[in-house]
């Protein structure tokens, strides 16, 4: 077979921009006053952005010398940027980002300060990613060179680019002399997740010698919600359970409802036919260290008062038993168990590209040890499989791909931190990308009553978010259907001013909240079978509790002070509570069908609010796989040599995540991990 060539960036992003075209701009100029620290923010009264001009800092300006300091919000804690300077110039730059994410915001530190050292300037974009904290640096900067020239210094924050933009790129060329290292597997495992453990485990359990590359300084932990069909605890509980038995092809058809058919059907019958094996044999691997077992998640909802989305009892969760020891996690017992079987580590060691051979087989990789930025290739002989993630944290590709994700979303300090370096290197090696693309968000961020949604807020994490408790929007009006599955109420929500709307309950939530009769991780008590919930009420209402202390949960004896400190219309959101509770009495939603036990008053003091916005745990569109985990070309054909699972792969999931079948992404992406890796290790 003749070697593929590289896709065309030009041929790749043709036809994108027309989509993004739409876009408003999000690079808002924001005057940086003297000893100021600002987060873009909102209110429904004011209007969607100010923006302000002033002069960017430059060479030509002249200082009173000394040092200045001044700080703004990142993500996770506010960055502080310290400078020196003489009569005419910028002469020494600090920056603390040392309580932002490691390896994204808290990486980029020194780069911005010689960055700006060398522009002589707040106003640079030399340095990629980490978004959010990088416009903080550029603020606190604009703060400093405003104190030590008396001119009120403007700064632009941007994103990567704008959402035309080339995010794409081409294969980096790394020079013969530079590849300082050279290791030989048979089979590589590229990023340690969720899929990435299962995968070396189990290739090291078929025989395979097993090499696994990740990143960060240790792997990242597995999502503990598993989806699957027919394991042996969904089948032991069919008897007393009948109602957890699923039609395949319902299910099925379902899925690819959900995906508005921009799904490979195959795909899910994969996963239909494979899951239920591989919890089995996780439950297995588990029990037998005797530190952990295995439950299934067992709730489907009221049956008997049934709502507009089906739930499916997919679920399973790993629990701790009575007596382990305390640094016992799901980490360190399958780290114990590829000890066992000899798999072998590079840590702290970022993929740069894939290799191919002439007839375009990947051969390997070449990676980076990021210990000291040597470059090591890595010759896989049975295959490689990526395993690295999605794209969340990649704003360039974000703007490019899905805007209406960062319109909705707030940033939080958990999440993915995974940058699409392995979905590029896929591309670069010329695999189809996904058609569509979406992420999987959950109805659990939430601002400040000045605040809107974007991915340029930040905000809290808010469990309780999920509940179908009246939800207004920042009219005071209700909008939609507050019952099914997440995102329906976030695209839902998109829909509405400033894409932000507010949680509304009062003092009887605890008993509302039992009588939802939710289903998967937004339950709050144990489910019907017995099954532990992933959280309690009183840890979820201990959260909130803080929240409220922090400004964010507003406390009302009326409702009246309620929609004051909520910044919404008084008489239209009391106009919209009495009718909802109206509405309540007669046990039936004659505006959006919500089901009649999770139509609940608003009426006993005190009056809970706050606003709440999207929490985007990862991206779901990667590059397309067949039903051997092999990554496809733009004809079908499979690239040889490569596999892949998990958020970097594409396929099964469309539109939207389907929630109400509990854990499915984790479920899909552990399957996928044991399939590609039984595959390649049978090579």
């Amino acid at each position: 077979m003749a070697k593929k060539q590289p896709i065309s960036r030009r041929d790749f992003i043709k036809g994108m921009a027309a989509g993004a075209a739409s876009v408003v701009t999000l690079g808002v100029l924001q005057a940086c006053e003297a000893g100021s620290s600002s987060t873009a923010a909102s209110s429904a009264s004011s209007s969607a952005a100010a923006s302000s001009s002033g002069t960017t800092a430059a060479s030509s300006m002249s200082y009173t010398p000394g040092t200045y300091s001044a700080s703004a919000a990142g993500i996770a804690s506010d960055v502080t940027v310290t400078m020196t300077f003489d009569e005419t110039s910028i002469t020494a730059v600090e920056i603390d980002v040392s309580g932002e994410t490691a390896d994204i915001g808290g990486a980029i530190g020194d780069d911005m300060a010689q960055a700006i050292l060398d522009a002589q300037s707040c106003d640079v974009d030399a340095v990629s990613g980490a978004t959010v904290t990088r416009n903080a640096i550029k603020t606190a900067a604009a703060d400093c060179i405003s104190q030590a020239s008396g001119t009120t210094v403007t700064v632009s924050e941007t994103s990567d680019s704008d959402s035309s933009s080339d995010w794409l790129g081409e294969a980096p060329e790394i020079d013969e002399s530079e590849i300082t290292e050279t290791l030989d597997t048979e089979v590589l495992v590229v990023g340690c997740g969720t899929g990435g453990w299962i995968a070396a485990m189990t290739a090291a359990e078929e025989g395979a010698q097993v090499l696994v590359v990740e990143k960060r300084e240790s792997p990242t932990g597995p999502r503990e919600d598993i989806g699957s069909i027919n394991s042996k605890l969904q089948q032991e509980s069919f008897e007393e359970y009948p109602e957890f038995e699923i039609d395949k092809m319902e299910a099925l058809q379902d899925i690819v409802r959900y995906g508005a058919g921009y799904v490979n059907s195959d795909l899910i019958r994969c996963w239909e036919d494979n899951s239920g094996e591989m919890v089995d044999w996780l439950t297995e691997l588990l029990e037998g260290t005797g530190n952990w077992y295995m439950s299934l998640e067992g709730g489907v909802g009221d049956t008997s008062d049934p709502g507009r989305d089906k739930a499916y009892a997919t679920g399973h969760s790993p629990h701790l038993t009575d007596s382990v020891p305390e640094d016992t996690t799901l980490n360190s017992t399958f780290q114990a168990h590829c000890d066992e079987l000899g798999v072998e580590w590079k840590l702290s060691t970022a993929l740069v590209k894939l290799e191919q051979d002439d007839t375009g087989k990947v051969t390997g990789i070449i990676a980076q040890d990021q210990t000291d930025d040597h470059y090591v290739r890595i010759n896989a002989s049975k295959g490689v499989i990526m395993c690295t993630g999605g794209y969340a944290t990649n704003t360039e590709m974000m703007k490019a791909l899905q805007p209406q994700t960062l319109d909705m979303k707030v940033n939080c300090t958990l999440g993915s931190t995974c940058d699409g370096s392995g979905i590029k290197a896929m591309l670069w090696a010329g695999a189809k990308f996904s058609p569509v693309h979406a992420s999987m968000m959950f109805n659990r961020c939430c601002v400040k009553p000045d605040e809107t949604a974007g991915y340029e807020t930040t905000g809290k994490w808010f469990w309780f978010g999920e509940q179908p408790f009246l939800k207004v929007n920042l009219n005071g009006e209700r909008f939609c259907n507050e019952s099914g599955p997440y995102e329906f109420m976030l695209h839902s929500m998109w829909m509405q001013p400033y894409h932000t709307y507010c949680d509304i309950f009062d003092a009887n939530c605890e008993q509302y909240a039992e009588q939802f009769d939710e289903v998967g991780c937004c339950r709050l008590f144990a489910f019907p079978n017995g099954a532990l919930s992933n959280r309690t009420f009183e840890s979820c209402w201990e959260s909130n509790e803080g929240l409220i202390e922090e400004g964010y949960i507003q406390k009302a004896d009326t409702l009246e002070e309620l929609a004051e400190k909520l910044n919404i219309p008084t008489d239209t959101f009391l106009a919209t509570v009495e009718h909802y509770n109206e509405m309540c009495a007669a046990g039936e939603d004659s505006d959006y069908g919500k089901e009649a036990h999770r139509m609940t008053p608003v009426d006993t003091a005190p009056f809970y609010g706050v606003r709440t916005c999207a929490w985007q745990l990862t991206t779901l569109s990667g590059c397309q796989i067949n039903t051997n985990m092999q990554v496809i070309q733009e004809d079908s054909t499979p690239i040889e040599g490569l596999y892949a699972t998990g958020d970097c792969s594409g396929g099964f999931f469309g539109d939207t995540y389907p929630n109400l079948f509990t854990g499915l992404a984790c479920g899909r992406t552990m399957t996928f991990g044991r399939r590609a890796a039984q595959i390649v290790a049978a090579l």
